[in-house]
């Protein structure tokens, strides 16, 4: 069944969940991200303030060099490319974009999903959003100049927060 993880946090209480996969591996041939959840906090994603309650479930290594909020307000100046590139989470529920074991939303999903949890139907449904922000990496390589960083800045973070790496192209 694989290791039994129990989460109690500000989003959820005593929710469980098994992981099945070896962390950072055997995922979804379609589902290749560039970036580790790790390597996108240390980046600076979602202007800082999700996670900065760093929750247990996930390696405290992620969070040692991780650009947090300390004061639970969101910050452009945390995000890699310095600009606000997300809506609030309310948004995100409104729509019916948050499935209900991921309060969190995506970044969640793919935290788990890195650590090596798998759900049937789910996967299948945030690999298929992940996939679709691909429009926004042909928007900035057919606007912008190869390591032109300042170039369509909020679409390269709102990649950035989808763990594709805009620094490549």
């Amino acid at each position: 069944m694989g290791e039994l993880v129990t989460v109690s946090d500000r989003f959820q209480k005593k929710y469980r969940y098994s992981r099945t996969k070896p962390v950072g591996r055997e995922f979804d041939p379609r589902f290749q991200p560039d970036l580790t959840p790790k390597e996108m906090l240390q980046l600076g994603v979602f202007g800082g303030l999700y996670m900065s309650d760093q929750p247990k479930e996930f390696p405290r290594s992620w969070f040692v060099k991780a650009k947090l909020t300390k004061d639970k307000k969101t910050h452009a100046e945390l995000n890699y490319f310095q600009i606000l590139a997300s809506q609030p989470l309310q948004i995100w529920r409104n729509n019916g974009w948050i499935y209900k074991d991921d309060p969190r939303g995506w970044f969640q999903w793919y935290c788990r999903y890195y650590m090596g949890r798998r759900i049937s139907g789910e996967d299948d449904r945030q690999i298929k959003r992940w996939r679709a922000m691909r429009r926004h990496i042909a928007q900035v390589q057919k606007n912008c100049r190869k390591g032109d960083f300042a170039c369509h800045t909020k679409q390269r973070q709102a990649l950035l927060h989808w763990a594709y790496d805009s620094r490549k192209f």
